[in-house]
């Protein structure tokens, strides 16, 4: 099973500038080995099962807790029965696509 979870995660209560925190959760997710992308407006982690991507989440949250009184979080998810690897996949194809069009 492959399952793609975008998500943004932020305290709301810390400014107009919150990256030192979202970077104390990418650095969770370098250390957990998990498979992850961060883009300008959350990040992308693919794991094989839901459990997985949602403890991701979970700790994410648990790591953010202790220095904010109010976290928001958005997510988005794609389960998909299959192999991994998917969220590279997913890009390939459409820069593919787009090349076709552009040639």
């Amino acid at each position: 099973m492959s399952v793609l979870l975008n998500f943004a995660m932020f305290p709301t209560d810390k400014g107009a500038s919150v990256s030192e925190y979202v970077s104390k959760v990418i650095d969770f997710l370098h250390r957990s080995g998990v498979h992850y992308k961060l883009n300008p407006m959350g990040t992308s982690i693919e794991t094989e099962t839901m459990e997985e991507a949602l403890r991701v989440v979970n700790d994410a949250y648990e790591i953010l807790e202790p220095h904010a009184d109010r976290i928001y979080t958005t997510i988005n998810i794609d389960a998909r029965k299959g192999p991994v690897g998917r969220m590279s996949a997913k890009i390939d194809a459409i820069e593919a696509k787009i090349g076709k069009v552009r040639k």
